[in-house]
């Protein structure tokens, strides 16, 4: 993608805690420091590539020589677009801070719960990061979307690169 910066290598560096940063990163994929917003997308963008979620649970910045944890209200990205690639019966995401990734395998759609306890969609993009879909991606999806029967009830989603993607459930209960 044009203009995109790469992503350095965050899977080999394990520095030792360098202690918390007051960076927090809200629902809406906004980042925010000292409480106020990152007005320089090019700086979000080059901190977001240092970004990555631990076995912890917890998220980092890390460079080879430090490691900041940082707090993040539900999930780090936000999908803001959607495009569907007919010959390779694949949907195309991107984020708000720019990752491209085709929906499949290795980047797959799961069910997760909000801190409220709603159920939605999450894309799981790089280094353990998961995307929440905005809302107007979520309806193109869902306009799209196909039914399955499961045992927990009706499943909608969509099927991408060779595999299945939930959007969302309907309990059997509900009726």
């Amino acid at each position: 993608m044009e203009g995109a910066t790469s992503n350095p290598p965050l899977e080999q560096w394990h520095p030792p805690l360098s202690g918390d940063m007051d960076l927090v990163i809200d629902r809406q994929g906004n980042w925010h420091h000292d409480g106020s917003v990152m007005r320089r997308p090019q700086l979000v963008r080059l901190l977001a590539t240092l970004l990555r979620r631990e076995a912890d649970g917890d998220y980092y910045l890390v460079t080879p020589a430090e490691k900041w944890r940082l707090r993040v209200e539900d999930r780090p990205l936000v999908i803001v677009d959607a495009a569907h690639d007919t010959k390779e019966d694949a949907w195309w995401l991107v984020t708000s801070l720019g990752d491209r990734l085709r929906l499949d395998e290795s980047h797959f759609m799961s069910l997760s719960e909000m801190p409220e306890g709603d159920t939605l969609p999450e894309v799981v993009v790089r280094h353990g990061l998961g995307a929440r879909l905005n809302r107007n991606v979520f309806y193109r999806l869902v306009e799209q979307a196909e039914q399955r029967e499961t045992p927990e009830g009706v499943e909608l989603g969509l099927t991408s690169g060779g595999a299945w993607h939930p959007l969302g459930r309907v309990d059997r209960d509900a009726s």
